[in-house]
């Protein structure tokens, strides 16, 4: 899929009055656009296995077992600072309450934040600033209060 095709789509979705869509292309090409303000977030029992792959229909995007990452919501460039040349939004060791950016992800050259799904301390950062990251990888590590 070329990217004049990937604009179009992204062209007509944000037109239409959908608010999710996901495709698959011949050549193995995976998007997927939503326009929740604030994706839905499942909070899983330590031992349940959560769902990788968003839906259509809204079901949770990011996906957070009891205490343990905040993870993408969808694929792209994460960065922990708003530019280069101010400071991270949070470290380790930070204190974060529900709602807190905590980074960014940029899609298809739109900034999506990244908002903590719950309260806590974070203890450990997995991705590295500018990293590409996937759907459901994990961003940080968390400790709820």
């Amino acid at each position: 899929m070329e990217q004049k095709d990937i604009e179009n789509l992204m062209d007509k979705f944000d037109k239409s009055s959908m608010k999710e869509f996901k495709i698959t292309a011949d050549d193995g090409t995976n998007l997927y656009f939503s326009k929740l303000e604030h994706p839905a977030v499942a909070a899983a029992p330590a031992a349940a296995p959560a769902s990788a792959t968003p839906s259509i229909d809204g079901t949770p995007a990011p996906v957070v077992a009891a205490g343990s990452k905040i993870k993408a919501p969808l694929v792209g460039i994460v960065y922990f600072a708003p530019s280069p040349e101010k400071p991270v939004f949070k470290k380790v060791g930070d204190h974060v309450k529900k709602g807190d950016v905590v980074c960014v992800i940029e899609a298809m050259k739109v900034i999506n934040e990244v908002k903590s799904p719950v309260s806590g301390t974070i203890t450990k950062k997995v991705a590295e600033n500018g990293d590409m990251v996937e759907y459901d990888q994990p961003i940080f590590e968390i400790e709820e209060d």
